[in-house]
């Protein structure tokens, strides 16, 4: 004989329950970074705007953009800028660049500017929507992009058109640090040229802003270290006027002056 039809609506509303509870508790596991690891789980990337398809994969991001075109850093990649009105306009930018020696090192420490990859650096693009700032660049810059199972922030595998290089890039989670995310002016170069005397907040703005972050390549990036542009210039000569570009961009946003040799130096590599 089947269970009164009361006893069968109280069921039911109890199984509901449970679910509602349940979906509660998984939101709240995916809302944020875990500690800047590369792992940290994903949830819905509010800041693209892209969704992975039930496979687990997405387009990801579109062509390299001129800096020149990219002010705040959201667009994808780093395009080489090759046109004269382009290389004049490059330029000006760079002529804006006030000139100062390095300061001391010393105090220096990575953990100044926030754990690595938070989420939670107000100010800046693509914070606060739930993925970490390293995941958040390759899904920027990376194409055929392969998210986790349930995530469409984790990133396992994409497809790189590195700028440093000229290379393109099979990438994969496992080889995790084959695909490294550059700080294009290094945080140790602002600490000697003023970050020293910035309040933390500050500090970790300029540490997670898209402005002054590319998905390279990770032998290229070992190389640079935190050097500025007079001791180290990416190995793919057709970039490196849009790179100095970048660079002088950071530098400006953030009101840091850059040594009178790297700025030569940037000029140089725009035809001036």
């Amino acid at each position: 004989m089947s269970a009164p039809r009361s006893a069968r609506r109280r069921a039911a509303a109890a199984v509901a329950a449970v679910v509602a509870v349940g979906t509660l508790v998984a939101g709240c596991d995916g809302t944020g970074s875990s500690g800047g690891r590369d792992d940290a789980k994903g949830s819905p990337d509010h800041g693209s705007g892209r969704t992975a398809a039930p496979d687990g994969t997405s387009p990801g991001g579109g062509k390299p953009t001129s800096p020149l075109d990219n002010p705040d850093g959201t667009k994808p990649g780093l395009a080489p800028l090759t046109s004269d009105a382009d290389k004049a306009r490059a330029r000006r930018v760079i002529e804006q660049l006030r000139t100062k020696g390095r300061g001391p090192k010393t105090g220096y420490e990575r953990d100044k500017f926030g754990y690595a990859w938070m989420d939670t650096a107000d100010g800046v693009p693509f914070a606060r929507n739930g993925c970490d700032t390293r995941n958040d660049l390759l899904k920027r810059d990376g194409a055929k992009l392969r998210f986790r199972s349930g995530s469409d922030c984790v990133v396992e595998s994409m497809t790189l058109d590195d700028p440093y290089t000229g290379k393109r890039l099979e990438w994969t989670k496992r080889r995790a640090t084959e695909v490294q995310i550059d700080h294009v002016m290094p945080l140790s170069y602002d600490w000697q040229m003023g970050a020293a005397g910035w309040s933390d907040a500050k500090r970790r703005r300029i540490a997670n802003d898209p402005l002054n972050l590319l998905p390279v390549d990770g032998p290229a990036n070992n190389a640079k270290r935190d050097s500025g542009p007079a001791s180290w210039l990416p190995p793919n000569k057709r970039i490196r006027c849009a790179y100095s570009v970048r660079f002088a961009q950071v530098a400006l946003k953030y009101d840091l002056a850059v040594t009178a040799p790297d700025k030569r130096t940037m000029l140089t590599q725009c035809g001036g």
